[in-house]
């Protein structure tokens, strides 16, 4: 259930203030999962409590919880929660019961590569404690999480520092979908170069595209970026390349869900699109994630699965049926914007500029990885 429960501070509370937080662990081995309940917002402010992996899943499933990085770290805290009521069961049986679990969480949604990630990341740090027996490998499940948790924040705030230099003083900056606070444990991945920027003096116009169907770009960036102080106009996605014909788009930035080894990047659907634009008007287009947001066992794009959701979601608006039952709805939560039309990757390892396998892997060998798996 939802519940306005609140959860701890926010580590970027000095940006955002009162930004409610994404989400957060309560207590130790016996605490809960708070996830903020996105598909209510901007309008009320409510965690969901999660106390087992159903309820997890659901909230990943219906995008309660939604953002390539914080579906990550949910999904970390649902593996513990799935297996932690089971810490009496013989090691055998404890691990058949870790990989079920594991399983369970993974197929939640496809596209985001975080959530395997993670998934795959406390499961390794559970069965490497298997000596200690049951309670020992839910114990370390819980310090996985709870790491990969810490290193978002760590990921997240690194990537505004390589990113800000790039934000026009001035200028128009385009962005789709939240790829913010909201979508990560703190500061965002596309957004978190202009929270930096916007700190350090620069001043610019943030135009957000409403992204169709859900409408995250209207309801969560906007709802963000204007709680930082920071000048937000809302589009319609049908809006931006007419904005870049007019000049009013200096530069465009956006999240991603998936990145193959040769720099294809899968991010919501409209992304394409606003990427063909900007290649048109010549504005440089950048996309901003962790380095967990890369799967180099995929050479392109072509091996990127691709989300398929309910026609629901586009047939009805606020509750209300406003396409005929005629007609069908297709809908793809992601589309792939190829490594050609993109200026730069910024990272937490650094910013890959031009976007090809070699500069990527450069980037990437920046500095190992210090959470489990």
């Amino acid at each position: 259930m939802t519940t306005t429960i609140a959860a701890s501070q926010r580590s970027d509370a000095a940006i955002f203030g009162n930004l409610p937080a994404t989400l957060d662990w309560m207590g130790d081995f016996d605490g809960e999962l708070l996830l903020l309940d996105q598909t209510i917002l901007p309008n009320e402010v409510a965690h969901l409590r999660c106390n087992d992996v159903e309820t997890v899943w659901e909230a990943i499933k219906v995008l309660r919880v939604r953002g390539a990085p914080a579906i990550g770290v949910a999904a970390a805290y649902g593996v513990f929660l799935g297996i932690r009521g089971d810490w009496r069961l013989e090691a055998e049986q404890f691990v058949l019961k870790l990989e079920k679990v594991a399983q369970y969480l993974s197929d939640a949604r496809p596209t985001a590569v975080n959530l395997a990630w993670a998934v795959r990341g406390v499961r390794s740090a559970a069965l490497a404690a298997r000596d200690g027996g049951s309670r020992a490998m839910a114990e370390a499940a819980l310090a996985a999480a709870r790491e990969i948790h810490r290193e978002d924040i760590e990921m997240c705030r690194r990537i505004g520092e390589v990113g800000a230099h790039l934000v026009p003083d001035g200028g128009g900056v385009l962005t789709h979908c939240n790829a913010g606070a909201l979508a990560t444990s703190a500061y965002g991945t596309a957004l978190s170069p202009l929270y930096v920027a916007h700190r350090s003096g620069r001043r610019f116009r943030v135009f957000a595209s409403e992204t169709r169907p859900l409408l995250q770009g209207a309801r969560l960036t906007a709802f963000e970026l204007a709680s930082a102080g920071i000048d937000v106009t809302v589009i319609c996605d049908g809006a931006v390349a007419s904005l870049m014909h007019a000049g009013e788009i200096q530069m465009a930035i956006v999240g991603a869900d998936r990145i193959a080894a040769n720099g294809d990047t899968a991010n919501k659907i409209g992304t394409y699109s606003h990427a063909l634009a900007a290649k048109h008007h010549e504005v440089p287009f950048y996309v901003a994630a962790p380095h967990s947001t890369f799967d180099l066992s995929l050479g392109s794009a072509s091996e990127i699965p691709i989300e398929q959701r309910s026609e629901t979601e586009v047939r009805e608006l606020g509750g209300r049926r406003w396409i005929t039952s005629l007609a069908r709805c297709r809908n793809p939560a992601f589309d792939v914007t190829p490594a050609g039309l993109i200026r730069g990757i910024v990272t937490d390892r650094g910013l890959s500029e031009p976007v090809t396998i070699e500069k990527i892997q450069e980037i990437l060998s920046n500095g190992a990885w210090r959470g489990p798996g």
